[in-house]
């Protein structure tokens, strides 16, 4: 069982930066897949970014150019870099760690981080 804890969150103004970090614990980092997702209110969750085990990257098309998600295998650490925030960028931001040794593969997820963008 892992266990995922974000933080990072907060009111930045359109055009401002944020850095979200989620911690794992409780697992072997190394073995999951990590991601991203963001829900709106009165929306579903929608995926944002994710990162394999060996470091490639997937990005929604919103996102490109903008966002960064990377991860640190010492730290057992997943960041979001955001960058030039737009108010359709809020939202609650969960972590998510996918083991992909399980058949199915089981996801584990954050509490999530508020994002607020707005002037």
């Amino acid at each position: 069982q892992a266990q995922l804890v974000e933080s990072g969150g907060g009111l930045v103004q359109p055009g401002g930066s944020l850095r979200l970090s989620c911690v794992v614990s409780g697992s072997i980092f190394s073995y999951y897949y990590m991601g991203w997702y963001r829900q709106a209110p009165g929306k579903q969750r929608d995926l944002v970014a994710t990162v394999t085990t060996g470091g490639s990257t997937n990005y929604a098309d919103s996102v490109k150019g903008r966002f960064t998600i990377s991860r640190d295998n010492a730290k057992n650490t997943v960041y979001l870099q955001m960058n030039s925030l737009k108010p359709e960028d809020t939202a609650v931001y969960y972590c998510n760690a996918r083991d992909i040794r399980t058949v199915p593969h089981t996801d584990y997820w954050g509490q999530g981080t508020q994002v607020t963008v707005s002037s």
